[in-house]
């Protein structure tokens, strides 16, 4: 007796299933293309008559397809072969059907811990190749043409990467997977066939080539996998004249309309053979004519890629103007190394940015040192958090741009994503491209998602009691940020850059632009996600003004918005009067606010349950009031704010150009005119009896309202402030009885001062 596998590996159509006869009995009924029968008892010693029939045979009458007459050796074991063409047309070329037989075949192993892989060649228009170790390893078969077989490789159980290549190694036809040890090999002989065609499109459109497994035990035979590799691809080129580009890999169409700033998920690539990748311009119909640019990479085998397009395709209009091209990087990752981490690649893809790091903002570690462009920086296992980062020069003197990088916020955990540097530094020559930023590609694809430019809140009040400064315009970087901005107003809230020098300029309110010499200038540096409040004060003319500290813009870092608790209101409270002392702020006949507080100076803030507070302002050793204030919280429905209280203007105004008398006046965050706090330090002596005054029908519902004030002697001047500050309704009251006409009025709160010189007496009216 013999041992025998009988394959079937005829890629003709018209034998896509046999039936096989042994000594005209049935052996193999039905038999298909790419499968095996199991290794068989066969009898030695005599003459075999193999016949192969149609698979519609009823029996071995007729003319078979083939047949062969073979006297196998006892104690042998065969492996039996069938290549070849049945058809007389439609292939090219057709090598006539036949069994190729070989006799030195084995079912295990012959080392144990080995698979031992006999390879045949049945493709009938694949040339003499050899079968290689991918990457330049070893040569495992050498010049093997069709109906050959080489013998036994007893290969250690392993997974090995291979190429299938012309017989001097000039061309690579096929890549493969052989995963000996993952598909459980070991002490196994196998046999691999070369089968198909490489060209169907001249052999009737049949199964393409590839190189299939037949194990000892028979059945549909295993397809080697073809050799892939994971990429994503990055459209990072600037150029308008790439804005949408077609991408083609081997003369197929890849990636349709890609846009700029986008990305391809990770997606399967054939790996250890040259890939031809072809960019055309997006409204291209085939790779037919000249690309926009191409290349041919070889990819290794189960690697991970990122290719990142960067460049100028124009001939004009962009400076500097480097080609466009891919970039690529051969340890990419698609999740992070290390669990709870996001591992973060860096590409500098920007034509006109330097050679930059990428810091922590604020001082902190260098991330990445020196990245110049088309370079990679290696991925950076950062822990999965929050993330304020700058970008300066390699040096570090300057910093270019800062971001936040909300890792944790955007919820990417244990990914892996690439960070490009994408854009213009300096648009402008460069036909107005898109300006520079840091965009994040994540393993799916898609539009890239902007990194934000780090920012923080600030609010700036004017609060520079100096003629000459009565109404500025603010320049940020050169570009207005507010024109025409008045004494005693504010600017609401809004957000800044953060984490790169500011430049702010301080102008008269008639300035075209930012030349020239301004009246002041400060250059500070904003924490990113930090509140602010920025007041200006002191004093810009040479004479007139005593004493005279100079204009500047006084900051503070811990600013809020609203109260740190609801139910409460916040108060910061800041002197900004130049000729005010050092003073402290007192709730009347009660507590100390604010204590020791100086010009410039800024307090706590003060965490007020939201009511109407009666305060005062006296001398730091509380000797002398020096004015009394209303603090009216609840009545102006100030509950879960967060304001600022400036001192404003002029103990003296008569040695300070008669400008603005003293006052505390309220800054909402919404900004607008400041609001006067009233005072009540009415002189009882040039009020008459204080007691006695009266203002009636308080509410108001009839457009009358009448203020009775006993025994005046001196004219006195009433304003009418509505709840934003701004003054609604004046009138001088000269006699003991004045009927106000406030029909004008909407209906709603509003604040009544009488002022005589520096006196003043606040009361709160309501019209209906």
């Amino acid at each position: 007796m013999a041992r025998v596998q009988v394959i079937h590996n005829s890629a003709d159509a018209a034998a896509a299933s046999v039936d096989v006869y042994l000594n005209e009995v049935l052996l193999l009924d039905d038999f298909n293309f790419r499968t095996a029968s199991p290794f068989v008892d066969a009898p030695a010693g005599v003459p075999l008559h193999i016949e192969v029939f149609p698979s519609n045979s009823m029996d071995s009458s007729g003319t078979p397809v083939y047949e062969l007459t073979e006297t196998l050796a006892d104690g042998e074991t065969y492996v039996l072969v069938a290549d070849g063409i049945v058809s007389s047309t439609g292939y090219s070329p057709a090598p006539a059907f036949g069994l190729q037989i070989y006799d030195m075949g084995s079912e295990t192993a012959a080392v144990a811990g080995n698979t031992d892989v006999l390879v045949h060649h049945g493709s009938t228009d694949a040339p003499t190749v050899d079968v290689n170790v991918q990457g330049g390893g070893a040569t495992l078969v050498d010049d093997i043409s069709y109906t050959e077989f080489a013998g036994y490789l007893p290969l250690l159980t392993d997974d090995y990467a291979i190429n299938v290549s012309t017989s001097d190694g000039t061309t690579i036809v096929k890549a493969y997977d052989a995963p000996l040890a993952t598909l459980g090999l070991e002490d196994v002989a196998l046999t691999v066939v070369a089968s198909g065609f490489l060209d169907p499109s001249v052999n009737s459109d049949g199964e393409a080539f590839g190189l299939f497994v037949a194990l000892p035990a028979g059945g549909d035979l295993i397809p080697l996998p073809e050799s892939t590799a994971r990429v994503q691809v990055i459209h990072n080129s600037a150029d308008a004249a790439a804005a949408s580009v077609d991408v083609y890999l081997n003369e197929s169409l890849l990636l349709d309309d890609f846009n700029f700033r986008t990305a391809s998920s990770f997606i399967d690539a054939p790996a250890g053979v040259p890939l031809n990748i072809e960019v055309f311009p997006s409204d291209s119909m085939d790779s037919s004519g000249t690309p926009v640019y191409s290349v041919t990479p070889t990819l290794t085998a189960d690697a991970t890629y990122v290719l990142v397009a960067d460049g100028i395709v124009s001939s004009t209009g962009y400076s500097p103007a480097p080609a466009f091209g891919l970039q690529i990087y051969d340890m990419g990752l698609e999740t992070a190394a290390v669990a709870g981490n996001t591992d973060v690649l860096v590409h500098h893809g920007s034509t006109d940015a330097p050679t930059v790091d990428v810091n922590v903002q604020g001082g902190g570690a260098t991330l990445v040192d020196d990245i110049s462009y088309t370079e990679f920086a290696g991925y950076l296992p950062l822990l999965t958090d929050d993330y304020a980062i700058n970008v300066s020069t390699s040096d570090g003197t300057t910093i270019v741009k800062a971001y936040d990088a909300p890792l944790a916020t955007l919820g990417l955990e244990d990914v892996a994503l690439t960070v490009v540097a994408s854009g213009f530094l300096d648009p402008s020559v460069n036909s107005d491209g898109e300006a520079f930023g840091l965009f994040v590609a994540l393993p799916a694809g898609g539009d890239l998602i902007p990194l934000p430019e780090s920012t923080a809140r600030v609010q700036v009040i004017h609060n520079s009691a100096d003629a000459a400064a009565a109404s500025v315009d603010v320049y940020l970087n050169e570009s207005l940020l507010l024109n025409d901005f008045n004494f005693r107003t504010a600017s609401p809230f809004i957000d800044a850059p953060a984490g790169v020098p500011l430049n702010i300029e301080v102008f008269p309110s008639d300035s075209m632009d930012s030349s020239g010499t301004p009246v002041y200038s400060v250059t500070p540096t904003l924490t990113a996600d930090a509140t602010y409040v920025l007041v200006a004060d002191g004093i810009v003319s040479s004479t007139g003004y005593s004493p005279a500290p100079a204009f500047g813009l006084q900051i503070y870092d811990m600013a809020r918005e609203t109260a740190a608790t609801a139910g409460n209101t916040d108060i910061l409270v800041h002197h900004g009067a130049t000729d005010a002392p050092t003073v402290d702020v007192n709730v009347q006949g009660g507590s100390i606010l604010v204590d020791d507080i100086s010009y410039t100076e800024f307090s706590d803030y003060l965490e007020l349950a939201t009511d109407d507070y009666f305060i005062n302002v006296s001398t730091a050793d509380g000797a002398t009031i020096v004015q009394g204030y209303d603090a009216p919280l609840a009545t102006l429905g100030l509950e879960d704010v967060a304001l600022t209280v400036v001192a404003s203007g002029f103990l003296d105004p008569s040695a300070n150009s008669n400008g603005e008398a003293f006052g505390l006046f309220v800054v909402l965050p919404a900004g607008g005119d400041l609001i006067p706090l009233p005072s009540n330090t009415l002189d009882i002596r040039e009020f008459a009896n204080v007691d006695a005054l009266v203002v009636y029908p308080n509410p108001s519902v009839a457009g009358d309202l009448f203020v009775r004030l006993p025994q005046i002697t001196t004219d006195i001047d009433a304003t009418i402030y509505d709840m934003t500050g701004r003054a609604v309704l004046r009138a001088s009251l000269s006699e003991e009885l004045t009927k106000l006409d406030v029909s004008t009025l909407e209906k709603g709160m509003y604040m009544m001062n009488l002022n005589k010189g520096k006196d003043s007496f606040g009361t709160m009216i309501s019209v209906q």
